[in-house]
This record gives C-alpha cells, sequence and structure tokens, in this order.
C-alpha cells in the first residue's frame, strides 16, 4: 500500500485569487511573449491593416515589440513602473485635465479599502494608483471579476498588476459562500496583516446607466471574514474604508453601453460578442475623456449601525465629491428641462470651455440613434440628478 502524501502545512489559501508575486513574474512575462492569442489581440487593436494583408508579419512585429517593452521587467514593482510611465503621458493624449482631491484625508501609515464607482473597467483602479504612485503612496490590490480573465493572457496581466480574482461564474449556493469567504479573508489579509490596500467597486458591473450605488452585498462581503465576537460594523471598521469618486466628462464606452441597455429593454437580454470586454477595456483606455477628476472622500465614520448605513453614507460622499461636467448639465437640460436648482449649481461651476464642451456633447449626441438616446442622456444626466435630490 503506497504511503500517504505528506501534507502541505504552509499551503497558500488563496493561490489561485491572489497576484502574482515576484518569484513568479519570470514565468508570466515568457508566458505572454509567447502566446498566439494576445499577440493576435495586439495585432487587431494596434496593427489591423497588417494583420489582415500578412497576419505572421504583424504577429511576429507584435512578438518584437512585447520583448522590448517587457525588457528589464523582473519583479511586480518593475511591471507598475512601467504602466506608469507609459499611462501619464497616455493620459495628456486622451483627458485634457487629469486633477485629484482629497488626498490629504488619507492616513499614509496605515492599508485602506478604497471602495470607489465604477465606469471604466480598467481605468478607475489605474487613475487610483496613478494618483497615489504619484503622491509617494503604494499602489492597491484592485478586485477584478473573472468575467473579464476569459483569456490565460489577461488573467496574466492582471494579477501581475496586482489584481486578484472576484470569483462569479459560479454554481451553487455552497460554493458562493465559500469563494465570498476566500475574497474577504484575502481582503482582510491584505490590509491588516500584509499593510496592502485595496480598491474594489461599490457595485457588480460598472454603472452602465450613469447611477453610482453602493450594493450592500459588497459591505457583507467584507465582513464575512470577521472574528467571531465582531459584528459587521466593526468588522468595515477595521478595513478603513475610503469612497472614491471618479468622473469622467466623456465617457469612451458612451454609445456602448447605450447600445446595450437598449438591447436589455427592447430584447429582454444581451449577449456580449467575443472579445467584448477586452474591446470594452481598449476603448475606455483609447478613448477621449476630457476632463477626468479622482476624489477621495472622507474616510467612513466607525460606528454605523448597519451595511445598509454604511452603503448610504458611501453613497453621499461619492455625490457630493463627483465632479460635474459642462456634459451632466447639458443631458440633464434635455431630458428634464429648465431647473433653478441646477442652474444655482451650475453657476457655481461654470468654467472657460463649458460651451465648447457643451457643443462637443451635442455632436456626440448627433451620433447616437435616436431609439437609444434617452438612454444616453440619462447616463450623463443621473449623476447631477441624484446630486440635487441629495441636496435637497
Amino acid at each position: 500500500m503506497a504511503a500517504d502524501r505528506p501534507v502541505a502545512v504552509n499551503a497558500d489559501p488563496f493561490a489561485d485569487i491572489r497576484p502574482y508575486r515576484d518569484d513568479e513574474v519570470p514565468a508570466v512575462l515568457a508566458r505572454l511573449r509567447r502566446d498566439p492569442e494576445f499577440a493576435s489581440v495586439l495585432v487587431q487593436m494596434r496593427l489591423p491593416r497588417l494583420g489582415r494583408c500578412c497576419p505572421p508579419l504583424a504577429r511576429a512585429l507584435v512578438r518584437l515589440a512585447i520583448g522590448r517593452v517587457l525588457r528589464g521587467v523582473h519583479t511586480v514593482e518593475d511591471f507598475q513602473r512601467l504602466i506608469e510611465r507609459h499611462l501619464r503621458p497616455h493620459m495628456q493624449k486622451v483627458a485634457t485635465t487629469l486633477t485629484v482631491s482629497g488626498l490629504e484625508r488619507l492616513d499614509r501609515t496605515r492599508a485602506h479599502v478604497y471602495i470607489s464607482n465604477h465606469r471604466d473597467i480598467a481605468m478607475d483602479p489605474a487613475l487610483v494608483n496613478l494618483m497615489l504612485y504619484g503622491n509617494g503612496m503604494d499602489t492597491v490590490r484592485i478586485a477584478i471579476g473573472d468575467n473579464l480573465l476569459t483569456k490565460p493572457f489577461a488573467s496574466d496581466l492582471m494579477r501581475i498588476n496586482k489584481s486578484f480574482i472576484v470569483k462569479r461564474a459560479l454554481q451553487g449556493r455552497r460554493e458562493t459562500l465559500a469563494a465570498f469567504q476566500q475574497l474577504s479573508a484575502y481582503i482582510r489579509h491584505s490590509v491588516l496583516t500584509e499593510g496592502c490596500s485595496v480598491w474594489i467597486a461599490q457595485r457588480e458591473g460598472r454603472a452602465k446607466d450613469g447611477i453610482d450605488a453602493t450594493e450592500t452585498a459588497i459591505l457583507k462581503m467584507l465582513a464575512l471574514s470577521r472574528a467571531p465576537a465582531q459584528d459587521v460594523t466593526q468588522a468595515l471598521d477595521e478595513l478603513r474604508l475610503v469612497p472614491v469618486a471618479i468622473s469622467y466628462e466623456f465617457d469612451p464606452c458612451d454609445r456602448d453601453k447605450a447600445s446595450e441597455l437598449h438591447a436589455i429593454r427592447s430584447q429582454g437580454e444581451y449577449r456580449k460578442g467575443a472579445h467584448e470586454d477586452l474591446q470594452s477595456i481598449y476603448r475606455g483606455i483609447m478613448g477621449d475623456k476630457g476632463a477626468v477628476h479622482v476624489a477621495f472622500g472622507a474616510p467612513l465614520p466607525s460606528g454605523l449601525p448597519s451595511a445598509e448605513a454604511a452603503a448610504a453614507v458611501i453613497d453621499r460622499e461619492i455625490l457630493r465629491e463627483y465632479r460635474l461636467r459642462a456634459t451632466n448639465f447639458a443631458a440633464y437640460s434635455l431630458l428634464y428641462g429648465a431647473d433653478p436648482r441646477a442652474d444655482a449649481l451650475r453657476a457655481a461651476l461654470e468654467q472657460a470651455d463649458w460651451a465648447a464642451s457643451t457643443q462637443q456633447f451635442h455632436a456626440r449626441l448627433a451620433d447616437v440613434p435616436e431609439a437609444e438616446s434617452d438612454i444616453f442622456l440619462a447616463m450623463y444626466a443621473n449623476p447631477l440628478r441624484r446630486r440635487l435630490e441629495l441636496d435637497t
């Protein structure tokens, strides 16, 4: 009879979801360099004409470019420095301004859970990282759904960039609960044991309709790994939650989101195409954003009575800190007509480029099919509508 296999004493309970460690980076980069699907996707995005007429040459050029870009990357920090070195000048091309507020509210000596509104798959956490890194603070570990990781190269790219996996494609209540417990334990381990901050969206999926609202299920998940003597709010207090409001003057994926929501409204469902999430990531990164602002809100006060109360505080803070633009007021006016409350708020916010921004928004709206125009307008109007509701 064969001897029993030894049980690993220090088995990693988070191995299947955590970001990659430095010792894993060389193997990951080697996989990325030789992955044919990764090369093909880059060809479609960067060299579409050459890809159609001479695919082998296009793939060869892309592989050479990958090797050149990744030369000198040996650790996770090396990879993040590479991202920062390319992202900052890129933002100067796709955003008219990039501003930040609220950094003085953060305790630089402690880790936080940054809970953010969610409009763009890749750019939301990337901008939080850019603002923190540029101000001498460590970058965050990023929660990302496994629906975005259908290809091995996508998983490698995300996990080498300090992303950890949120398992969504699960069957059965027991399996789902186990995954949420593992996720909760990993976030708590990151913040309290390893001193690493975490970014997580306030809801599952992007707010395609422009309504930024916190799902209490997210907060209850964060508390699943609490100590036996703790209640939910005590567990949340330990994680030091900080609301973050990210605002884009223009959403590069706005027309795609309007089409998706229209399909759901008219047909009852929307079926994504192959590589659609990757295309959304690319469009979100490369598209025109206008003025962009990242606002770090006030950390949540301790002693809130429930997860619902915590969600309400997060929502209010994100609505107050969200930087409203001419696009929000133009859309609100077209949907709801004149409103003295909006006029008063606009007078306090109006900037020199207001007229040009409004004109650009109307040109953008002109390209939207008439059946989808109300959805498109609501996407931009909802932040202002909810802010007015909050103020009153």
